[in-house]
């Protein structure tokens, strides 16, 4: 009898959201300290998130590293645009 595995998207979007963690953190160098505070506690907010929905809905957890995405790049690109940013 053969078992059945288990879809792979979980791991696939922890991975993802280990990627965003590095573009959290690399902020530091472009943002004030502040805006990568919010940034990396919207992330752990993510994670506490994709935890719970690891094994009932490993689909939804490719949607979180997407929405930590579409909140990052917005904030790094007008931030660095409008507000001086270096």
């Amino acid at each position: 009898m053969v078992q059945q595995q288990p879809p792979p998207w979980g791991f696939v979007g922890m991975g993802a959201l280990a990627c965003l963690l590095f573009l959290d953190l690399g902020t530091a160098n472009v943002a004030p300290w502040w805006v990568t505070v919010l940034l990396v506690l919207l992330w752990l907010v993510l994670f506490a998130v994709a935890v719970r929905w690891f094994v009932p809905h490993p689909r939804r957890v490719l949607w979180l590293p997407a929405l930590g995405l579409v909140v990052w790049l917005p904030t790094i690109v007008l931030g660095s645009r409008f507000l001086g940013w270096s």
